[in-house]
């Protein structure tokens, strides 16, 4: 008897020991499964939609108090519903989509964003490099639940414009109508697999995805790294994500510019607001160096950055 209770014993501390890491890895290998399932539909459901940009009324005041606002609501209503199977659809009450109040990001825990302002401080308002100036509308968010139970809050640009880096370098060095991205970004989705269910983590059960261009939209649902990577020339950065995880890569420019969108959820230890190398590279016309275009987190602009020059590294997996 005094064998088995030991035997018992040993199983259950075993158990014990073993059963969290074991529910984790299943709950993570789900997450990563239902995340690219997510992303398969919207992108489908984004290619079909005539439109991207131009969706419902948003008016303000002298002041730049917003009057009516109907941008983000009609995006769902009248476009995304068209192509997707939406169960309920929330305006003003988010937490009836089950919105949760509280995200538990990659540092720390935030207050869901309400807003396009709320989301980042540089998307929305009078926005300004020194070389030109433009103002976007502080759109209010708007919700829904997916038939697969996904909860869905997205923040829309209704007068979203086309890849604007593709223009002439300007002569302080970068693309002059090129450095602010932000008009590009069309919609972005903050996505909880599972609803006000727990655990509502970056990461996790939360994802993201960002909408670009209004022709010929590109979707992307970057999923970075907990951490930065040393600096270092281009050359080695590639195999710095590689070397860190087999699944992780460079991201694109679009995966750095979302990654600039949703940085207060993707904040982690050891994040800086600087500059992390992307896959996009270019020629520059003026001395033939070769550059990598991408975000600059602090500002929203995008630049070229010499590829022989220390940047650090930020990886991404899909």
């Amino acid at each position: 008897m005094a064998e088995i209770l030991l035997s018992l014993t040993i199983i259950g501390v075993v158990a014990a020991i073993t059963l969290p890491s074991l529910t984790g890895n299943i709950n993570e290998r789900t997450w990563n499964t239902q995340r690219k399932a997510i992303y398969a539909r919207f992108s489908q459901a984004i290619s079909l939609m005539p439109a991207v940009n131009g969706f419902g009324t948003v008016t303000e005041d002298a002041s730049g108090s917003t009057i009516t606002d109907t941008a983000a609501e009609t995006f769902i209503t009248a476009g995304l519903s068209k192509v997707l199977k939406i169960n309920n659809i929330c305006s003003e009450n988010l937490q009836d989509c089950g919105i949760v109040s509280k995200i538990t990001t990659l540092s720390g825990t935030i207050s869901t964003p309400k807003t396009l302002k709320e989301l980042n401080s540089l998307m929305a308002g009078s926005l300004h490099n020194g070389l030109q100036s433009f103002y976007i509308m502080n759109t209010k968010a708007a919700a829904f639940e997916t038939a697969n139970g996904e909860s869905v809050i997205v923040y829309v640009n209704p007068y979203c414009v086309g890849d604007i880096q593709s223009l002439h370098w300007g002569a302080y060095g970068g693309r002059a109508e090129g450095d602010l991205y932000q008009r590009t970004v069309c919609a972005n989705f903050i996505f909880d697999l599972n609803g006000s269910k727990g655990p509502n983590t970056v990461g996790k059960d939360i994802g993201v995805m960002t909408v670009m261009y209004p022709s010929d939209p590109v979707v992307v649902a970057p999923y970075p790294a907990t951490k930065t990577l040393p600096s270092g020339s281009y050359k080695n950065a590639s195999k710095l994500c590689t070397n860190y995880d087999s699944e992780y890569r460079l991201p694109t420019l679009e995966e750095s510019y979302s990654m600039f969108v949703n940085k207060d959820l993707f904040k982690h230890v050891g994040f800086t607001e600087t500059v992390y190398w992307s896959s996009r590279l270019a020629v520059r016309p003026d001395n033939n160096a070769t550059v990598s275009i991408s975000a600059n987190m602090a500002t929203g602009e995008i630049d070229d950055w010499n590829a022989r020059e220390p940047y650090p590294t930020w990886c991404v997996k899909r």
